[in-house]
Parts: C-alpha cells; structure tokens; sequence
C-alpha cells in the first residue's frame, strides 16, 4: 500500500484538471515523509515571494528535532490551472540521539522537486515531492529515500492568478 500511495496521489492531482483554481499566497500544513531525512515529519510554512518564487519553512520535532529552509521556484502546468511544478534548494539544521542517546547536531544541504495543486473552491494545497538531503555535520551521507506528501491551508491570494514561461 505505501508503494502505491505515490501513484494514487498523482493520479488525483491529474485527475483535478479539470477544475479551474487560483493560485495561493501563503500556505500552512503538515508535511509527511520517509523517516530517513534529517527534516522528515513536519510542519510545513510556504510563503509566495512573487508568482513564481517561494520560501518554505519545515519544522521537524519526531525523534530528531530539525528546521529547514528552501527557496522554490515554481512553473505552471499549460494543460492544467492550478497544478504547478516546482525545484528548489535550501539547509537544515537539527539534532538527533544515537543508540547510546548522545545528542548529536546535524546540519546539510537539500534539494527539492515536485508538484503543487491549489483547488479553486477551497483552501486547500496539495504538494508531492522529492527532497534528497546531504548531511554535512555530524557525519557526511548522502539520503535519497526522501519522498514526501503535503496538506496545507491557504491564506491570500496571488496577485497575479496564472504564471506565464
């Protein structure tokens, strides 16, 4: 079922083409993750600079305590209003215990590609993403396994509703 999850959410994002949706300014949610990321399980704060650049805040407090920050830049999707894709790039910063639960900093670098639908009558964001991170402090590694799934609530309206390449 958890292999499958990917493809269904998707196919419902494709599946929405057919509503008309308005782009969003600021959104608040939670964001859900493979637990091999320094940022996994968190709070996710995104925030529209302009129509195609975004900052988003992930707060992660399961075992490992962490923030991360990223920068996205976002294009529209010609064949579909309100699906946009989107890549970015950014840092975390974070402690975790080891087995012998010694604190341990963490700190790295991540990168991020995915997709984001806004629905036109209702307040509500969806976002399914890639978010490969490289831990720099405590040891160097590499984690790829970093696929992720977003809800969030939107506030404010963009003031231009469709971004043009």
């Amino acid at each position: 079922m958890k292999k499958s999850l990917p493809f269904f959410i998707v196919a419902i994002l494709f599946s929405a083409s057919q509503l008309k949706a308005q782009d969003y300014k600021t959104a608040l949610g939670i964001r859900l993750s493979s637990n091999g990321p320094a940022i996994n399980n968190s709070v996710s704060f995104k925030h529209f600079m302009n129509p195609k650049l975004a900052i988003e805040g992930l707060f992660t407090f399961d075992k490992k305590a962490a923030i991360g920050g990223l920068f996205e830049i976002h294009n529209a999707m010609p064949s579909t209003e309100g699906l946009k894709w989107f890549y970015g790039a950014g840092a975390y910063l974070g402690f975790d215990s080891d087995k012998t639960n010694t604190d341990r900093a963490l700190m790295g670098a991540q990168g991020i590609i995915g997709l984001d639908y806004k629905f036109a009558n209702l307040p509500l964001n969806l976002s399914l993403d890639w978010k490969p991170e490289l831990n720099i402090i405590d040891n160097i590694n590499f984690e790829p396994a970093a696929v992720g799934f977003s809800i969030r609530f939107t506030f404010g309206k963009s003031q231009v509703q469709t971004v043009s390449e």
